[in-house]
This record gives C-alpha cells, structure tokens and sequence, in this order.
C-alpha cells in the first residue's frame, strides 16, 4: 500500500519544522498543527470563546488573541490548566487536521507536523485525535536535550529557564523514539546536511510506498 499519510513529530529545537519544508518543496502537502493552534487562538479564532470561559478574559491580549506567555506561565505552574487547555484545543486541532488532509485528496501525501504526538498517546484516542491510527509512519526528528535548549535560546524571547522547561515538559527522546518507525538524528547537521537526509528520508518512504503498491 502506497504510503500517503506520515506523522511527523520532534522535540522543540530538533529541527523538525526544517524537514516539513525539505518535504513540502519535494511534494508533500503539510498539516502544522502549530499554525492550526495558532488560528484557533487568534483574535476571533474558533477557541477563544471555550478559553475565555474556562480560564477568565485574562487570558486574552488587548486585541481578543490568546496572551500566549499568559497562558504558558499558568501550565508550567498549574498541570489542571494544561489538561483544561488540552480538552479545549486537541478536539479542535484534530477536526481541522482531517478536514485539511481530506481537502488534499487520498492519493496526496500529507505530512501531519505534531509537535505533541508521542504526548498525545499518553491519552486516550478519542481525546488525543487518533493520530496513530491516522497516519501509516511516524518520523522523529531526534537530537540531545542541550542541543535543543541552545536552539530554542537562539529564538527571539527565550532565555534557558523558559527553554529547560518545556524541554522538561514534553516527551521524553526515549518516548519519541518508541512510536518511530524512522528516527532522523539532527545532531551536528547544518542546514544543507539536514537537508540532504530528510531527502534521502523521503525518498526511501516514496520507494516503500512504491514497493508496497
């Protein structure tokens, strides 16, 4: 069977937004489930409404938005507030990801980015969006906890502390690396090497596919 639906997932800083795009330019259609979040809370955004209601109108900017430091500082301190921002935004994000991957047609390749995939399966299915069932491979984009946190500090608002901890918080490399069923290491890559191994990545998934069908 043709492989058509990949899940791709990696830590923050692993370099895994870098291997969608490497994948978009070879074809694939990408499902970001960040950029899907993101719309969902932004001014007006489908979420804002059940946030505001859960968690006070503190939650939002001046301008209607999600006051996204607001709301991490609350998760970090608070784990009730993550699993209520959890039942809020996975339904949601889930809905949005079929529709867009059904717009694209069965015999596209879609590309699902889910930061949180290997967390999402600590759930139960019907909350966590069924994404194991939903795709045919998963991909890890994989590298040290260090080399992370100094790629996320490099990111304009982020000092070691706010890094360290959402390393902390997120699953574990070992968690990662037990639902793969291709593990891409990132460590010591530049650019151009990355890329050149989430090509050859890619194409040894298309020969499957092919082999397969």
């Amino acid at each position: 069977m043709a492989i058509h639906r990949i899940g791709l997932t990696g830590g923050i800083g692993s370099g895994k937004s870098t291997v969608a795009a490497v994948w978009v330019e070879l074809g694939a259609v990408l499902v970001d489930t960040d950029a899907i979040a993101h719309g969902l809370t932004a001014a007006g955004g489908l979420a804002m409404p059940a946030l505001i209601d859960r968690f006070g109108p503190e939650v939002a900017d001046a301008h209607g938005a999600l006051d996204r430091a607001a709301m991490r500082a609350r998760v970090f301190s608070d784990p009730s507030a993550k699993a209520t921002l959890e039942s809020v935004m996975h339904p949601l994000i889930g809905q949005q990801a079929r529709q867009q991957a059904d717009a694209a047609g069965p015999d596209v390749t879609v590309v699902f980015d889910v930061p949180l995939l290997a967390e999402s399966l600590r759930r139960p299915a019907s909350a966590a969006g069924g994404w194991r069932e939903r795709v045919q491979r998963v991909i890890v984009v994989d590298c040290a906890e260090a080399t992370q946190i100094e790629r996320v500090m490099r990111r304009p608002g982020w000092d070691r502390a706010a890094a360290e901890r959402v390393v902390a918080q997120q699953a574990s490399r070992r968690e990662r690396r037990a639902i793969a069923d291709a593990t891409l290491h990132n460590e010591g890559l530049d650019l151009d090497a990355l890329g050149s191994e989430a090509t050859a990545l890619w194409q040894a998934l298309c020969a499957v596919g092919r082999a397969d069908g």
